[in-house]
């Protein structure tokens, strides 16, 4: 598969299971890693774009152990920028499965 292409789709899943809760990389990771292959290098590059381009806001919260964690947090341009990716994404798939012949469910 395209590494861009991945890229967007990787960008879309963040969003989403941060649209679901607050938060951290590593949990992010975690999160997504149960069901695509994922990497911290590919996922946090795309938390620091998604804060930069204001879809996301940190806070940070202390831990009983270590640094304090930093906590992404889905802004409402961030929900714009979800229903949107919900919207091409549904699309796109819709047109993929004419073209392969299947059914959408």
């Amino acid at each position: 598969m395209n590494s861009q292409f991945k890229k967007g789709i990787i960008e879309m899943c963040v969003i989403a299971v941060v649209s679901n809760k607050d938060m951290y990389g590593f949990e992010v990771i975690d999160n997504l890693s149960k069901a695509i292959d994922v990497n911290e290098n590919t996922v946090y590059p795309i938390l620091r774009r998604l804060t930069d381009q204001g879809y996301f806001e940190t806070y940070t919260e202390p831990t009983t152990f270590g640094a304090p964690r930093k906590y992404f947090r889905i802004t409402p341009s961030g929900v714009k920028k979800m229903e949107e990716y919900r919207r091409e994404w549904t699309t796109f798939l819709s047109g993929v499965y004419q073209i392969l012949g299947g059914n959408q469910t």
